[in-house]
């Protein structure tokens, strides 16, 4: 009897214990054994300089409640996580792909699919004859939608299909097509402004069209303004007769996007590919074009304008129209982009017959041909610079470009000098948002139980149930990978899934006596802004600091860093017409740029080049700087 009361008194005791501070996102957090309650003890433990805590770092602590968070490290601890997926991924506040069921329903009327999404197509169309399928305003704005379109319109004869304004705005996107198409006779599919300002998409293309008979396909304004992610074209129109594919403004201004063509139009008959305006004016993209049409008969493939204007990128071309017959290829205005990329040519036309002829009209530089077609093959206009952008720029001996060419690649405002940071001066402010999913961090009790490593992708995969090569295993390898990459020099860096690990890292470089700040709010982001008082953290002097930016993960991750000779400031940020005070913003800039690439964004918007001077950029939503505490 006696101990029941004394746990009594004790629940009684601690369900009244309120934190004081309003700064902390633990305030009246009633249960002391939450992971909330737990982070904050921890702070108090590690930190002990008694200044309020972070509200925008606290309120990344996991939701779990004391149960659910004990729960899910016994099933974390014995390997059967992913037996309760969706419910760890809901309750925990986790990015995970749904999963979507098959659905084998007929349609055998015209269907008109609007405002939809998630939504798995089995034997969609299938041997359908005639009809029009539209999907419009579809998954439009939708985070993580996924989408799977198998068999569909597979042996049907004059079947259209339209996706027009398809998957806009969405974020983490997974979308794919198996066997679209496969064997149909006549018919049009057409993508219109698919996937437009997608961040991060994953879009893949297999087996579509295969076996089909005078099959148009039309990519316009496809990925347009993306962010990242891949598309992957495998077996595209493959033993296909009389094709016609059609790519105009295919990834336009996107991101760092990759594109694979893998056995594109293999052995099929009079194709018709043209690609316009593909990649025109895309940071760094990488496309990959492998067995694309080989063995064909009578193809006629046209790059124009194929890369034109983009900052830096490389195209691979392997086995391209190797022993096909009679095929015409012409590369118009091919990869002339501002800063020099590099493109492959390996076995390009190599074994071909009946006068395979390819021409290159204006064609750019840093270029490599290996065994390639010594017949029918013309250079004209083969460009020796960049541009005569790129030339007048060597003349002037700066490598930054003034007007609309290098805002496309690098934001107004997302770089400036250190003497931009004076009360009175009117600068752009770049979009400072955070376009990453909403997730939080795992409480360390979970995370140290997960697997998190290149080593154990398998393991990863089956916990997050990750579809090979979807956007899940993707992102998955390209954070790990830059979280097992090495330091550069000077660097100390580590990435972090817990509240707890980003204080032992920090505190680690810093020292238990630091602070953690970010920019205040979104107010004046993508508008001019004008400076007011302006305060130099540690005195303005050159110091070190952690600066912490998130990456694209399951669970709330961070890529912490600490690099030498920096200055950070933090700035009154006023409205330019009014004088008020809209935001109180954290600047940080690097003064030594050495190592920095030649091609790196903050050279080409301010001039200059690495070593030569200082950047300063802004601390964005959601990420943060810790340095020591005045």
């Amino acid at each position: 009897m006696n101990k029941q009361l004394i746990l009594i008194c004790l629940f009684f005791l601690f369900s009244s214990i309120k934190v004081d501070s309003a700064g902390d996102a633990v305030a009246g957090e009633k249960n002391p054994f939450t992971p909330k309650a737990y982070v904050n003890r921890y702070w108090d433990k590690e930190i002990r300089n008694g200044l309020p805590k972070p509200s925008f770092l606290f309120s990344k602590a996991s939701p779990l409640s004391t149960v659910e968070a004990a729960t899910f490290a016994k099933l974390a601890a014995g390997n059967t996580l992913s037996t309760r997926l969706p419910e760890f991924c809901s309750a925990a506040n986790l990015l995970c792909i749904p999963e979507v069921s098959q659905s084998l329903e007929k349609h055998d009327k015209d269907g008109s699919f609007a405002v939809y999404g998630d939504k798995n197509f089995t034997n969609y169309g299938t041997g359908r004859p005639g009809g029009v399928d539209s999907f419009k305003n579809y998954s439009d704005g939708a985070n993580i939608p996924v989408n799977d379109f198998r068999r569909y319109s597979r042996n049907s004869a004059g079947h259209e299909e339209s996706f027009t304004s398809y998957a806009t705005d969405g974020n983490v996107v997974d979308q794919s097509f198996h066997t679209y198409g496969a064997g149909a006779t006549g018919g049009a599919g057409e993508f219109k402004q698919y996937t437009d300002e997608t961040n991060v998409p994953n879009l893949v293309f297999s087996s579509y069209s295969d076996n089909a008979n005078g099959r148009t396909q039309s990519f316009n304004s496809y990925t347009e303004n993306g962010n990242a992610g891949e598309q992957s074209f495998s077996s595209y129109g493959k033993n296909g007769n009389g094709p016609t594919e059609e790519f105009t403004n295919y990834g336009t201004t996107s991101n760092v996007v990759g594109s694979g063509f893998s056995n594109y139009a293999e052995t099929s008959n009079a194709g018709n590919d043209s690609f316009k305006g593909y990649g025109v004016d895309m940071n760094n993209p990488t496309n990959t074009f492998s067995n694309y049409a080989n063995g064909g008969n009578g193809a006629i493939q046209t790059f124009s304008t194929y890369r034109e204007k983009a900052n830096v990128g490389a195209d691979s071309f392997t086995s391209y129209a190797k022993t096909s017959n009679a095929a015409k290829i012409g590369f118009n205005n091919y990869g002339k982009s501002f800063n020099e990329g590099t493109d492959t040519f390996t076995s390009y036309a190599k074994s071909s017959t009946g006068e395979t002829k390819v021409d290159f009209k204006g064609y750019g530089v840093n270029n490599t041909f290996k065994e390639y077609s010594k017949e029918g093959v013309s250079f004209a206009k083969y460009t020796n610079v960049s541009s005569s952008l790129s030339a007048s720029l060597k003349e002037k001996k700066i490598t930054a470009v003034e007007g609309n060419l290098v805002k496309k690649w690098v934001e107004p405002g997302k770089f400036f000098r250190e003497k931009m940071l004076k009360e009175g001066t009117v600068m752009p402010m770049p979009d400072i948002s955070d376009k990453l999913p909403k997730r939080s961090f795992l409480p360390r009790s979970i995370l140290a139980k997960l697997p998190f490593s290149t080593s154990k992708i398998d393991e990863m995969k089956r916990l997050f149930k990750a579809s090979d090569n979807g956007s899940m295993e993707k992102m998955m390898r390209d954070s790990l990978g830059e979280c097992e990459r090495l330091p550069s020099r000077g660097e100390t860096k580590r990435c972090v899934g817990s509240i707890e690990d980003m204080v032992d890292f920090a505190t680690s470089v810093l020292g238990r006596n630091v602070v953690v700040r970010t920019t205040q709010n979104l107010n004046g982001s993508k508008k001019s802004v004008m400076v007011g008082r302006v305060i130099g953290i540690n005195g303005g002097k050159v110091t070190r600091s952690v600066s912490c930016h998130q990456s694209l993960f399951p669970y709330l991750l961070y890529y912490c860093h600490s690099v030498p000779k920096v200055r950070v400031y933090q700035a009154d940020l006023l409205d330019p017409k009014t004088k008020d005070k809209i935001n109180q913003g954290i600047a940080v800039c690097h003064l030594d740029t050495s190592d920095w690439s030649a091609s790196h964004g903050a050279f080409m918007s301010l001039g200059s080049g690495p070593g030569q001077i200082e950047v300063c950029h802004w601390i964005f939503e959601n990420d943060m700087s810790w340095t020591v505490a005045d």
